[in-house]
């Protein structure tokens, strides 16, 4: 045996001296060191063998055919790594198409490596799993890219997409399908598996896309002949008599694409540029993809499932006003997936989720961000969770055509210029979030401000500097309206809350500064505890109130106070340590503006009210139904104003056990048996002090 002899390996000194090889040195395992592509020395050297009953195509790289037509096959031998070098290409004066595609369809290779900046020219479907394409942060430019099919997202440069089998099967629910169970009814079990892929769908409601369940979910459990589990824990109810069909699919598998700088072309949706989507995937990861000058989203996914998308970057896109365009990337029927450390600038959206479902979007940031950076289409999106973000957030509000609906959506320490989720978004949950005030943009009237759907919401540590504001659209919820540790500046005049709240709003130990009349138009309850209302100034307009009970407990109001607004019958109720001080407008802390148009309840108890000036009322209360009872009480300056005729068709007044001083008592009315004010007080005048009893 000559070990010498077997060591040797033979050298060319490019691929075309390679494919000349004459017959007698293609023999079975022959082994050539290929120098150089084109030349000795240049990137393109490889080791290749020779494998006489191989007849796959020359693709130029991996695979070479002798020049003389001959039988066999000149193979790269590699670790199951593919490279664009092996091909010749060594930058973006050749195209890399032919070269992806050879090495995608490869089963042999695992991943594809890039070596230098690549140019592609054609967009690319593939459909193989495990495949990694790193390409080491070098550019890939799109010069003269094909056109792209009218109005498709999906016609990325790179398009991984599985299959669909055909098999379907649909039924009409006999029982519900239960919020937050995995357990799901189907015609026949048998036609699942365990490990199996299906896509699951409920039927439209009235809207064109409004579809409570749409997402890739997989086989668990066979449960018996008409029950499946799924890995899904669903996220609406679904009444019986609705139909939910079942697609089965084959869906890629743990394909990342990785580490790249892409460089878009053209301006329009047939000759713009994106680099990457994903339809019915799983486990399929963007990993540091920064994008310049794209159409479509740079990441574009459609039933997809556990992946994670980070490090991504998108700056200046050609287009950001036609829907679709300018998102970092798009999210539509997907689960689990994680968004993580993404950044745009200038563009539409950063984020946006359609019908998705338990995702988690953290330390991601935008600038330029007007068009919104975080965005839900409102498809029954649920349990999505934001953290340490920041820009602009919409949730739920692209139209009546996807149900404008969302539920459990979590927000922590986020800033943004403004936040709106006033559609169907129910159990909302902020903590420190913070909007302020951006000028010299198209919206910069409402920047700074939270529009909110009162339907379960719930804040903690959050800051507005123009405003908060909420709108009642849906009532599902089974949380209290709670807003509490937050400050909030308002705007002059503004609604808090629009007309159609019926929901109670509860503050707890908020702050809200430069009232001037701003007004609560809801009919719901309003609750406030340890809270400051401060007037913008003492000559501001005092906060109107139309809802069916105002109470504030402890805390303090400023320059400001309530009048009560509208038709019905209204409480208010002061107390529990609130401090009222200086005056308004009106010279009044507490009125009605309409009081013949219901009853009114009035309690003052262990609160204090120190008017500024002699002309503000403590409360002034006009003729009509009203019931008044005060004790424990300070009042100090100002005046009490109650009108003849105020406790008139059973109405009463008691004001017992208070202290006043310097009030100018002569508002009040003469005592008879329904009204008592004068005995029982502690009455302190400039010269004497008088205890009457």
């Amino acid at each position: 045996m000559n070990d010498q002899a077997d060591s040797a390996v033979r050298c060319v000194r490019n691929v075309d001296a390679l494919k000349n090889l004459p017959p007698e040195i293609r023999q079975p395992g022959t082994t050539v060191w290929v120098k150089g592509y084109y030349e000795e020395g240049d990137p393109g050297g490889k080791f290749v063998r020779f494998v006489s009953d191989s007849k796959a195509a020359d693709n130029g790289g991996t695979v070479h055919a002798p020049a003389d037509g001959g039988a066999g096959r000149w193979l790269t031998i590699h670790d199951g790594v593919g490279r664009y070098r092996y091909f010749g290409i060594f930058g973006t004066d050749r195209q890399a198409d032919d070269a992806l595609d050879a090495m995608a369809n490869d089963e042999t290779i695992y991943k594809i490596e890039a070596d230098s900046d690549l140019n592609f020219a054609r967009r690319h479907r593939m459909n193989r799993s495990r495949l990694v394409m790193e390409f080491n942060g070098f550019t890939v430019r799109t010069d003269g890219i094909e056109d792209a099919p009218e109005n498709d997202p999906f016609a990325a440069v790179l398009f991984f997409q599985g299959l669909l089998t055909g098999l379907t099967q649909s039924l009409v629910l006999t029982e519900p399908l239960a919020e937050m169970s995995e357990l799901f009814e189907v015609s026949d079990s048998s036609a699942f598996a365990v490990g199996e892929w299906w896509i699951v769908q409920s039927n439209a409601l009235s809207g064109g896309a409004e579809r409570e369940l749409e997402k890739l979910i997989r086989v668990t459990e066979i449960v018996d002949a008409t029950h499946v589990r799924f890995n899904y824990k669903n996220g609406w109810e679904l009444a019986p008599g609705r139909t939910v069909t079942y697609k089965k699919a084959i869906p890629v598998e743990q394909v990342s694409v990785r580490n790249m700088r892409f460089i878009g072309a053209g301006s329009t949706d047939k000759t713009g540029s994106h680099p990457l989507a994903y339809e019915f995937a799983v486990e399929c990861d963007a990993v540091g993809i920064n994008a310049y000058g794209t159409f479509w989203p740079v990441v574009m996914r459609r039933y997809c499932t556990h992946y994670v998308t980070e490090r991504c970057n998108l700056t200046n896109p050609v287009e950001v006003v036609i829907g679709g365009t300018g998102y970092l990337t798009q999210q539509i029927y997907c689960l689990y997936g994680h968004v993580r450390d993404c950044q745009t600038s200038n563009g539409r959206h950063l984020n946006d989720f359609t019908g998705s479902a338990y995702c988690y979007v953290d330390n991601c940031h935008c600038d330029g961000d007007d068009l919104g950076a975080f965005v839900t289409h409102g498809q029954y999106e649920h349990d999505l969770t934001y953290v340490g973000n920041s820009g602009l957030m919409s949730f739920a509000n692209s139209g009546p055509t996807w149900g404008e609906s969302a539920k459990r959506i979590t927000v922590k320490k986020h800033v943004a210029s403004w936040f709106l989720a006033f559609r169907k978004v129910t159990d909302l949950t902020l903590e420190d979030v913070h909007v302020f005030v951006r000028k010299g943009v198209e919206n910069s009237a409402n920047t700074g401000s939270f529009w909110l759907n009162p339907d379960g919401v719930q804040m903690k540590n959050c800051t507005a500097e123009a405003m908060v504001k909420f709108m009642q659209v849906s009532a599902r919820s089974e949380r209290p309206n709670v807003i509490e540790n937050s400050s909030f500046a308002l705007t002059q005049g503004r609604r808090l809350s629009h007309e159609n709240v019926e929901a109670e709003l509860s503050f707890r130990n908020c702050r809200f500064a430069g009232i001037d009349g701003n007004r609560f138009a809801g009919t719901g309850k309003l609750s406030f505890r340890d809270c400051l209302l401060e007037g913008a100034s003492a000559e501001a307009s005092a906060l109107r109130v139309e809802g069916s009970a105002f109470s504030f407990h402890g805390g303090t109001m400023t320059n400001t106070g309530v009048v009560l607004t509208g038709a019905g019958d209204r409480q208010v109720e002061i107390g529990t340590g609130a401090a009222v001080s200086g005056t308004n407008a009106g010279k009044a802390f507490f009125e009605r503006e309409e009081p013949g148009t219901g009853s009114t309840d009035w309690r003052f108890f262990n609160c204090v009210s120190r008017a500024a000036d002699a002309e503000t009322s403590h409360y002034r209360i006009e003729a009509g139904r009203n019931t008044y009872l005060s004790t424990g009480s300070r009042f100090e300056g100002g005046r009490f104003a109650v009108a003849d005729g105020a406790f008139e068709d059973g109405g009463h007044m008691l004001h017992a056990t208070n202290v006043e001083k310097g009030v100018d008592r002569s508002g009040l009315p003469g005592e008879n048996d329904s009204i008592r004010h004068g005995s029982n007080n502690l009455i302190i005048n400039e010269k004497k002090v008088t205890h009457e009893d």
